[in-house]
Parts: structure tokens; C-alpha cells; sequence
């Protein structure tokens, strides 16, 4: 008969997403993973077989849980350009009043392992996708209505919002308020 786990395996892996976020892939210790998630080493590998499964599987939840709380806000009632505007505001504060400067995790795995874990990219790659996809939605909703002109390409558009709400993610790690960025968010939502 197995023996029963003495931990959640979901709220381990928050306990370890908070390490790798705040140190990245490669500063973060098996030894401090199992310090936080509250297991021995040996545990941590058995229950997620290495350190590259267990990012794997944080990545996963990181996806599952943080993405849409932020893209929720795009299903709010209101115009178009309101709910686009009050999701990149939201991102902004969010960066901006962290006082470790964390930022996205998808967008530092993509800066820290893309070239080198094809894993790592596929995850960080799936979550941009659902953002742009949730973009391509709102934009072709605004061009039923009238709010976004119909003659422009939806999808590029969409690819335009999330490649700038990138840049401003990363933007935000160094911006010493939020008031450095918002004059960026009224040039992004006046260029359509």
C-alpha cells in the first residue's frame, strides 16, 4: 500500500512558483525549493522527479491561475478601449508596487531559458497565446460595434497590444512609478 502524501501538491507548487519568480530557473536551489514547499530533497524529487518537472509543472500553474485573473478584466462591461486600458493599468500597478520587481514569469522564463529549454518556451509561448487571443477577441468584438476600425487587421492588432504590454512588463522593473508608463498605455490605445 503506498503511503499517503503529507503535503497539498498544488500548494507546494505555489510555495515553489514564489521561488523560482522572485530568483529565476537557475538561482533557485533544490535546497531552498524544498525549504519553502516544507520537503526533504528526497521528497522533492519524488514527488516532482526533478527540478526541471517541478518548474514544469509551476509554469502549468501559473497559467492556470495568475493569466486569468488579469484577463478577466477584459470581460467587463464597457467600451473596448476602457477595458483594454484598465487591463494595462492593472499589469502596470501590479509590476510597479511589488517591491522585489518580479514582473511575469512567462516573460523571464522567455528571457532566462528560451533559447535553451524547449519545455520552458512551449509553456511561456501557450500563456502569450491566450493573451493574444483574448486581445484578438475584445478587438473583433470593437470591430462589430464600430469601437475599432474594421478595416484593420485584427490578429496583428492583437499581436501589437501583447508585444507592448510585454515591453511595458518589462519596462515596469525599473520604472520608479506607474506614472512613467501610463502615457505609453494612451499611445498604444490612440494608434487604432
Amino acid at each position: 500500500m503506498a503511503r499517503p502524501r503529507k503535503f497539498q501538491a498544488e500548494a507546494a507548487v505555489a510555495k515553489a512558483m514564489e521561488v523560482f519568480w522572485e530568483k529565476g530557473y537557475a538561482a533557485a536551489s533544490p535546497q531552498e525549493l524544498g525549504e519553502r514547499m516544507g520537503l526533504g530533497r528526497g521528497s522533492l524529487y519524488n514527488a516532482f522527479e526533478s527540478k526541471q518537472g517541478l518548474f514544469d509543472r509551476v509554469l502549468r500553474h501559473y497559467h492556470a491561475h495568475e493569466a486569468p485573473r488579469l484577463l478577466a478584466l477584459l470581460s467587463r462591461p464597457g467600451p473596448v478601449k476602457e477595458r483594454l486600458r484598465a487591463l494595462f493599468l492593472a499589469v502596470i500597478e501590479l509590476d510597479v508596487s511589488d517591491p522585489d520587481r518580479k514582473g511575469c514569469l512567462a516573460i523571464n522564463t522567455t528571457v532566462e531559458l528560451a533559447s535553451r529549454d524547449s519545455v520552458a518556451a512551449e509553456l511561456a509561448s501557450r500563456m502569450f497565446e491566450q493573451t493574444e487571443a483574448a486581445f484578438l477577441a475584445l478587438l473583433e468584438e470593437g470591430q462589430r460595434t464600430g469601437q475599432v476600425d474594421a478595416t484593420l487587421d485584427a490578429r496583428a492588432l492583437a499581436s501589437f497590444l501583447l508585444n507592448n504590454l510585454t515591453g511595458l512588463r518589462v519596462l515596469a522593473k525599473t520604472a520608479e512609478d506607474a506614472g512613467r508608463l501610463t502615457p505609453i498605455i494612451d499611445v498604444v490605445l490612440r494608434s487604432f
